[in-house]
């Protein structure tokens, strides 16, 4: 078994909620005080880590980032080395972008590069979201890369197959967090309530209508909600209604309209059905747009490595908090196979640990040819 593998098996045992990932953070901390020490600078911001190692003769910093979080979710992988955590678990694949991140930080540590390199590990990519905060912190306004790199396991795509696009690669996402307050009562008098279940069907149903209806045709959204909780017993009118969803577009001005509609719908449900409501969209992520030139230069070089293969793919509805890394900074974002007969977020999630050397020999290696510079 590898160094990282056995890094990897290590975290997941560990999974931490977004700002509370102290275990985490202490583990990767002991990882690289490990390392040489004299050409490295480390800086914690919050329950993150920035390292900064000096190259040889820099002319750019390249940033890499890899997220730390791990999600409320009771493990079923049946791994030998679950959560120890109960009611969490590593179900996005964060295990494997740390133990990743850490090995292509010891592959520049000990064969030095010219440029400098930034390894960022972010905390909060599940929520409430870290990039948009880190990325506005003191120390990564000194420390501001001119490439950042980041990448995502892919349970769809197989072992040695790497997937990705330029232009837009993720959408656009927001949270939708609603709560609807009544009168409860006895099921025989509601006439003397305002039944909540009721109100919430209604502005389910009615929310289904914004992408039919509001969106253009050749746009695409999603409206989504995921979780109702209303109600105690059958002959209880429900004075209460909580409604948690997500929507995502591949535009940024859809998603203006989406948030309008839905504020509109969510107020005429309380005056509809004569109750109190209150919306809360969360923590917004920006879309994941891959620099062209950068994206096209990764792809043929990838194209040209051994025992790996390129999978030109569209794009997803799949959210990621690193576009607002892109946002600032030109860089690109890729789909790393991990073959699991499980997907993301899924409690069963088994993602195939030789994934890892794979993208840590493929990184450290596109870092030390320098083609992130041939982009003209």
């Amino acid at each position: 078994m590898s160094t990282f593998i056995h890094i990897r098996r290590d975290l997941h045992k560990i999974p931490e909620i977004g700002y509370q990932e102290f275990k985490t953070q202490k583990y990767l901390l002991n990882y690289i005080k490990s390392l040489t020490q004299d050409r490295i600078e480390i800086k914690t911001w919050k329950t993150g880590i920035f390292v900064k190692v000096n190259g040889t003769a820099p002319k750019k910093m390249i940033g890499y980032r890899a997220d730390i979080d791990g999600l409320p979710i009771t493990e079923q992988s049946g791994v030998p080395f679950p959560s120890e955590h109960p009611g969490y678990m590593h179900a996005c694949g964060h295990d494997l972008h740390m133990s990743i991140a850490l090995g292509i930080l010891t592959n520049v540590v000990e064969q030095p590069i010219e440029d400098d390199v930034l390894m960022i590990f972010q905390p909060a990519e599940e929520g409430p979201g870290g990039a948009e905060q880190m990325l506005a912190s003191a120390i990564m306004k000194e420390w501001m890369p001119n490439v950042i790199i980041g990448l995502h396991i892919a349970p769809e795509y197989k072992v040695g197959e790497v997937a990705t696009k330029p232009g837009l690669l993720f959408a656009n996402t927001t949270e939708i967090h609603i709560e609807l307050k009544g009168k409860g009562g006895h099921a025989a008098y509601p006439h003397h309530t305002r039944d909540m279940i009721v109100a919430g069907a209604s502005l389910i149903t009615q929310l289904q209508t914004i992408v039919a209806r509001n969106v253009d045709p050749l746009d695409s959204a999603v409206v989504t909600i995921g979780k109702l909780e209303a109600g105690t017993v059958g002959n209880i009118i429900a004075e209460t209604a909580k409604l948690d969803g997500t929507m995502r577009t591949l535009n940024p001005e859809a998603m203006v309209e989406l948030r309008r509609r839905v504020t509109a719908i969510v107020t005429g449900i309380e005056h509809a059905f004569e109750c109190e409501a209150s919306l809360d969209f969360g923590q917004p992520y920006y879309q994941v747009y891959n620099d062209e030139k950068l994206t096209n230069t990764f792809m043929k070089y990838v194209e040209q490595y051994p025992d790996v293969q390129l999978i030109h793919c569209r794009e997803s509805m799949t959210g990621e908090d690193f576009g607002y890394f892109l946002k600032d900074i030109p860089g690109f974002m890729f789909w790393l196979g991990v073959e699991s007969e499980y997907g993301l977020h899924h409690a069963k999630l088994n993602p195939d640990e030789e994934s890892i050397n794979v993208a840590i020999d493929l990184i450290s290696s596109f870092l030390r040819s320098k083609h992130y510079e041939k982009t003209e």
